[in-house]
């Protein structure tokens, strides 16, 4: 006896409109390939970059977004009147608090949090609150205000996706309703794989003398210039340590960072029956841009295919914490708690942004973060205005420990 009969939808899926906070950068540029490949799937809504007016421009014609948004209002106007004469529709809007409108525009389903630093804290919390699905490559929205973001995310009912690779390795190695429980499904550790950057092997007495741009080679991966310089201090990975915290509401101490200097595997969790499960692919941030866009399906991200015979070997280290004295400050900050942690990514990033200047050597970021650890204790982050106040704080400090250490020209 035949089955009944299956009359296809004719009516097709409605396109899934993608907000991409930080267009521009390198998360932003690879986000937009992903949703190139799958123009039957993926639109852009809303693109944004701080200044790169040129830039926006051609990704505005290519991809013809509602909304393009520039921080700065000058090079906003400059944007509005190339579009205008190009003949293009997109709505040009300018400031930080357009931002905030885009990522919680009704109109916009998925919003990719990639802008870089405590900028981009604002917006990827409006995403979080209007409920959408927030694919967050800006960890430090969580190191800022972990548990006010995750009470939003509860609240809200958003769907929170880790893109960072390491997380987002997590993420795949865990069982589906994990729900942020992690006796109940027996995890017993996560392993946060680190490359080790540019410096793992180098002499101690030499990294005094480090170059901004020898600190922006990194080895694996393909970044922008203050990420790389966070990677080869370990700062990255001891951001990530805090993410991990909130994300996988798993303590300090069932945190482990594992140098692996191939970047194959992106991270791994540990289970009470003795079991490890990990996540491996080529080092390319399409894989979990594409796993993140289209979850709980699986799409090509134009990633090549893993070869495991060319790699050979795959090696794992303990990171060295004299050598990597951010990664310490890190783990300090998360069990010191309250506004430690958005002290330490403040200090952090005033530091790296000196030294990318050329202001102040490599081997001082560390002695800038601690010292404003020191002098920036007791600040209160029990909201968004509080936890502003204390970046803001915590800044002011870090500026005046940078000039106490300043490099003479």
């Amino acid at each position: 006896m035949a089955g009944p009969l299956i009359v296809p939808d004719p009516t097709p899926p409605r396109l899934q409109r993608v907000t991409v906070l930080g267009a521009t950068g390198s998360i932003g540029m690879s986000t937009l390939d992903v949703l190139a490949r799958h123009p039957d799937r993926f639109e852009a809504f809303a693109l944004t970059a701080q200044i790169q007016v040129e830039r926006l421009f051609e990704l505005c014609l290519r991809f013809s977004p509602r909304f393009a948004v520039l921080v700065d209002s000058a090079a906003a106007s400059d944007l509005r009147q190339r579009l205008k004469a190009a003949g293009s529709q997109t709505e040009v809007l300018a400031g930080a608090a357009a931002l905030v409108d885009v990522a919680a525009h009704p109109d916009a389903d998925a919003v990719m949090a990639a802008i870089v630093g405590a900028a981009g804290l604002a917006p990827a919390l409006a995403a979080a609150r209007a409920g959408k699905r927030v694919l967050l490559a800006n960890k430090e929205a969580l190191v800022l205000s972990g548990r006010l973001f995750m009470q939003a995310v509860a609240a809200s009912g958003a769907q929170l996706l880790p893109i960072d690779s390491e997380h987002n390795a997590v993420f795949q190695a865990l069982p589906q309703g994990y729900g942020r429980d992690p006796q109940r499904c027996g995890v017993r550790r996560i392993l946060l794989t680190a490359s080790g950057g540019p410096f793992r092997e180098r002499s101690l007495e030499s990294l005094a003398d480090v170059t901004p741009d020898e600190a922006c080679a990194h080895p694996n991966w393909v970044m922008g210039r203050k990420i790389s310089v966070d990677s080869a201090t370990m700062m990255n990975k001891g951001l990530e340590v805090i993410e991990a915290h909130w994300l996988f509401a798993v303590p300090p101490e069932a945190i482990e960072v594992v140098v692996h200097p191939q970047s194959v595997i992106h991270s791994m969790v540990e289970y009470a029956d003795g079991s490890v499960l990990a996540q491996l692919g080529n080092p390319d941030m399409r894989t979990p841009i594409a796993h993140a866009l289209a979850y709980p399906e699986r799409i090509d991200a134009g990633v090549r295919p893993l070869d495991l015979f060319e790699i050979g070997r795959l090696n794992f280290e303990r990171p060295d914490f004299v050598r990597f004295p951010c990664l310490a400050l890190a783990y300090d900050a998360l069990r010191e708690g309250g506004a430690a942690a958005a002290v330490l990514n403040a200090a952090n990033e005033e530091a790296v942004a000196a030294f990318l200047e050329r202001r102040v050597g490599f081997t001082r970021i560390p002695d800038i973060i601690a010292a404003t650890l020191e002098r920036a204790r007791d600040l209160s982050v029990d909201c968004i205005e509080a936890i502003l106040d204390a970046d803001a704080r915590a800044r002011e400090v870090a500026r005046s420990e940078i000039l106490a250490r300043q490099t003479t020209p």
